[in-house]
């Protein structure tokens, strides 16, 4: 059997059982890893969804220019289908997204414009604002607008929802996301609600986002947004995939916590995943006393660990930013410290 080309080998990712990392957890912990998708994350299934939907009903046209903000995931996916389908690519995107994100995006030819994070998202500086002006200045070009595009929560309705229920036989107890523009959360928990309305679905947030506190208060309150270093999840808006009907909690995570957790997946389980899958596992362990034997917790692991090898895989990085104690500096004394009563040998210059 083969496949007619890369795009038909996106979905169906493995469902794997977490031993280490989660053992303070009664529960049985699985990791939905989306790494396995041509780009790496689970966003190949909303872009090739959003691309479709829009070739269907006449909004992106052949040879058209495909422009959007994105974090580094989603433009991956659609470079990948714009390579297969014919498009040009324009990506805008922030100043705190990994190295790693942006030369792969170049890699499949795309243009890639950085702009500054600690903007307000109406600033024309904003990534969100640059491609808005783009779309409007290029001739036939379609912004697919992921946050807002409800096809995105509908690719992971069709496929994600339905693929967790079956690799579970339909046990699943608890779903764990981490939340940016949730597509993948709110999608993936319509069609398990379906099934099974006793489901808990728990969003996780970063400090610095407003979703939390939207969810508890009904507040979208301005004070709550600060930059925080964490990526893929969190935001500064509400993006209209957030259906926070669906999520019944969620949880607040460090940059550090999130960081440091990202490693330790790697070292614990073997599986190299990216930042967000850091902040999920952190954030189940924050809550771990919520669950209880025979419960059956899926949790998303978005993308790979290769995207953050300058960030969270890397030590000077994080030593940057305080997540990594610094290496003493030792003086000579110290180095003798344990046999400075030994006599000093000098052997002298050879003749």
């Amino acid at each position: 059997m083969w496949y007619n080309n890369i795009l038909e080998t996106i979905g169906n990712t493995p469902l794997v059982r977490l031993n280490k990392i989660t053992k303070a957890i009664p529960a049985i912990v699985l990791a939905k890893v989306e790494s396995t998708n041509p780009g790496n994350s689970i966003k190949d299934r909303m872009a090739l969804k959003m691309i479709e939907d829009a070739e269907r009903d006449g909004r992106l046209k052949p040879g058209g220019t495909i422009i959007e903000g994105t974090s580094g995931n989603t433009g991956m996916g659609l470079a990948i289908a714009a390579v297969i389908k014919g498009y040009k690519c324009i990506f805008t995107t922030t100043d705190k997204q990994s190295k790693e994100k942006v030369d792969a995006l170049r890699a499949f030819g795309a243009e890639v414009i950085v702009c500054p994070t600690n903007v307000e998202p109406e600033d024309p500086r904003s990534y969100y604002s640059v491609s808005s002006r783009l779309v409007n200045e290029i001739p036939n070009a379609w912004k697919p607008n992921q946050y807002d595009n409800l096809s995105n929560s509908l690719a992971h309705y069709e496929q994600t929802g339905p693929e967790i229920w079956k690799q579970t036989d339909g046990k699943i107890t608890h779903l764990v996301v981490g939340v940016g523009t949730g597509g993948t959360i709110s999608g993936t928990a319509k069609y398990l609600k379906e099934q099974n309305p006793a489901i808990k679905i728990i969003g996780i947030d970063t400090y610095g986002s407003v979703f939390k506190k939207y969810k508890e208060t009904g507040i979208f309150d301005k004070e709550e947004i600060y930059p925080y270093i964490t990526e893929g999840i969190g935001e500064d808006f509400l993006p209209e995939n957030v259906d926070f009907s669906l999520i019944d909690q969620f949880e607040k995570v460090t940059d550090k916590d999130a960081a440091l957790m990202t490693r330790e997946i790697a070292r614990q389980e073997g599986i190299f995943a990216g930042n967000s899958a850091g902040s999920a596992i952190a954030g189940l362990l924050q809550i771990k006393n919520q669950f209880k034997e025979g419960d059956v917790v899926v949790v998303i692991f978005h993308d790979h660990g290769t995207r953050y090898l300058g960030k969270m895989y890397n030590d000077d990085w994080l030593r940057e930013r305080g997540f990594l104690e610094r290496n003493k500096a030792k003086f000579a004394e110290d180095l003798i410290a344990n046999h400075r009563e030994l006599k000093l040998i000098n052997y002298g210059k050879r003749k």
